[in-house]
């Protein structure tokens, strides 16, 4: 009997222990306030990380087009990763040297601001994440415009840079009412372009408005025309792929020549800056004016509902209605980059990705620019001018090219510039054009 006794005072002794113990350590737990919570039961997740982070950012903070958008993604990262702070390193307007610096001295931001330049410098040092994993792992592919994975992807098939600036283009713009009071019809071939052109010169009034003092807007008119018939452009000429004296490169040279002899262009077009070619379009002294969608603002609060843009003509209807979504101009890869140093890749990695989106996001809402490399799928803020709002419905289908200073061949650059510049005067020819850029794309090789 005293044998049985002993026994089961032990039992009962040890049963208490033991939950003593877990009183303990329950007791314990809520005094330290741990937030970890263990993963439920028949599954291996991970305790959710809420350890305080602070990650350095370099990225460009000087005026309202920049601030806003960066202070509208901090605050909404602080709503998603609430531990997760970041420093910033406002970013010097010195092409890049300041972080090339940072780069060689090891002392690299874990997330930065990158154009292409910045990319290629850092991917020959070792400098800069390689991205691919995660723009598939958060989903970054998917939000892309699909006219802009090539702000994503670079030429080696990979990512660095998570984008949030898509393709900026190069427009036609015309005034709707000039060519409803003077029953001019809106061109869709090359035919009615130069119907267009004699009927404003015999009204007084410029066809087309172009400061070709500048040479940018002057490659840009022959891109138009020449992406009629070969989508890539000038962009097929930079990279040896084809040459001017191809068709659709040599008829291109050959129309505008055609045309500006015919009267197309301002008197002295090539001594004319932007504000004198803008005052004619924005005055009614002109019909038509090319320049980039930035554009849009400026003409739209001198002409307001009058302003449009038209897809450039092409030799016949069938033509027109295949490339009228082939736009001139054009972007390249960058955006939010981060350091292969950092401590925690693919946090700095989904940080960046977030802050690159929402930075988007705010661009086109509450900036009013449909010009963002990913998709938004929040209202605007303030209703797009009619403009904009064409402008936004074309982007997700259009195919871009380059503008002169986004090419990569610096012979053929300066060659296409000049020759394009000479086009505009009505003493150069189309033979010429084609000699002298072909002659600088068979220097390049």
């Amino acid at each position: 009997m005293k044998k049985w006794t002993l026994m089961l005072i032990s039992a009962v002794m040890v049963t208490g222990l033991a939950a003593c113990g877990s009183n303990n350590d329950t007791e314990k737990n809520a005094n330290t306030g741990s937030t970890n919570k263990p993963a439920e039961e028949g599954t291996n997740a991970p305790a959710e990380n809420t350890e305080p982070v602070k990650l350095r950012i370099y990225a460009q903070y000087a005026d309202d087009d920049t601030k806003k958008p960066y202070d509208y993604a901090v605050a909404e990262l602080k709503k998603e990763m609430p531990n997760v702070e970041l420093e910033l390193d406002v970013q010097a307007q010195d092409d890049g040297q300041k972080l090339k610096t940072y780069a060689a001295t090891g002392n690299l931001p874990d997330i930065f601001q990158a154009g292409l330049d910045i990319i290629n410098t850092l991917k020959k040092s070792g400098n800069i994440l390689e991205l691919d994993q995660y723009a598939d792992k958060f989903g970054f592919k998917d939000k892309m415009q699909p006219s802009a994975m090539n702000t994503l992807v670079t030429e080696d098939g990979h990512i660095y840079a998570f984008p949030y600036a898509g393709n900026e283009l190069a427009l036609m713009f015309y005034n709707k009412e000039l060519f409803e009071k003077n029953n001019v019809k809106v061109p869709t071939t090359y035919d009615e372009l130069m119907t267009a052109v004699k009927a404003f010169n015999e009204k007084g009034i410029t066809p087309l408005s172009l400061f070709a003092k500048e040479k940018w807007p002057t490659v840009a008119l022959f891109d138009m025309f020449a992406t009629r018939t070969e989508p890539a452009g000038i962009t097929k000429l930079d990279k040896g792929e084809a040459k001017a004296s191809d068709p659709a490169f040599k008829q291109a040279a050959e129309q505008i020549v055609t045309l500006v002899r015919a009267g197309l262009l301002p008197k002295g077009a090539t001594n004319l800056n932007y504000d004198q070619a803008a005052a004619l379009f924005h005055e009614g002294k002109a019909a038509m004016f090319v320049n980039g969608q930035w554009e849009i603002d400026a003409s739209t609060k001198a002409l307001g509902d009058k302003l449009a843009y038209m897809y450039i003509p092409a030799a016949d209807a069938a033509a027109y209605e295949s490339a009228k979504l082939n736009f001139s101009g054009g972007g390249g890869p960058g955006g939010y980059a981060v350091s292969s140093a950092t401590k925690d890749p693919e946090l700095a990695a989904k940080v960046a990705a977030f802050i690159a989106e929402k930075y988007a996001e705010y661009k086109y809402t509450e900036r009013g620019t449909p010009i963002v490399a990913t998709k938004v799928d929040k209202a605007i803020i303030n209703k797009f001018p009619p403009t904009m709002e064409q402008l936004a419905k074309d982007i997700p289908s259009m195919k871009t090219t380059s503008f002169a200073w986004g090419l990569s061949n610096p012979k053929f650059k300066a060659a296409i510039e000049d020759a394009s510049q000479n086009l505009m005067t009505g003493n150069y020819t189309a033979e010429q054009f084609v000699q002298d850029v072909d002659s600088a794309i068979e220097a390049s090789k």
